[in-house]
């Protein structure tokens, strides 16, 4: 009897090297999968877009009146107004150049508009990024 015993013993085999050198890699993909999708998701939440859209521009004889939305996620400081490629000096925000996410605001550039004309407004924030643009008609 025992020596049945100690020849079932024998007989039994474990996994072979490549078989647990497989599982191995698996797990460790897997693992390395599952932690690039956490540090992701953490890096994603964690950005600040800056972007405005400019809904509408509204023309009088001496002023481009640019209607903005910040459709970003964060607040953006408007620096410079570009009309045509060229810098506006002159130009006012009805209560503050800085415009909170989510939030409106005007903006008034001193200009004399030509009736029929085509502009092109771009708007840039303190670093230098343009973050809004359009184009449209007089």
């Amino acid at each position: 009897m025992e020596k049945k015993l100690n020849k079932i013993i024998k007989s039994r085999k474990g996994l072979s090297p490549v078989v647990a050198a497989i599982i191995l890699i698996a797990v460790t993909v897997a693992v390395s999968i599952a932690v690039a999708a956490w540090m992701g998701s953490m890096a994603v939440s964690d950005m600040k877009v800056s972007e405005l859209t400019i809904t509408q521009l509204e023309f009088t004889d001496d002023s481009v009146v640019v209607h903005v939305s910040n459709t970003g996620t964060s607040d953006v400081t408007v620096h410079r107004i570009r009309i045509n490629g060229e810098n506006i000096g002159a130009w006012s925000a009805e209560t503050s150049n800085t415009i909170r996410a989510g939030t409106s605001e005007i903006l008034r550039a001193t200009l004399e508009v030509t009736e029929a004309a085509k502009y092109s407004v771009m708007l840039f924030s303190i670093d230098g990024t343009m973050v809004g643009s359009y184009t449209a008609t007089a």
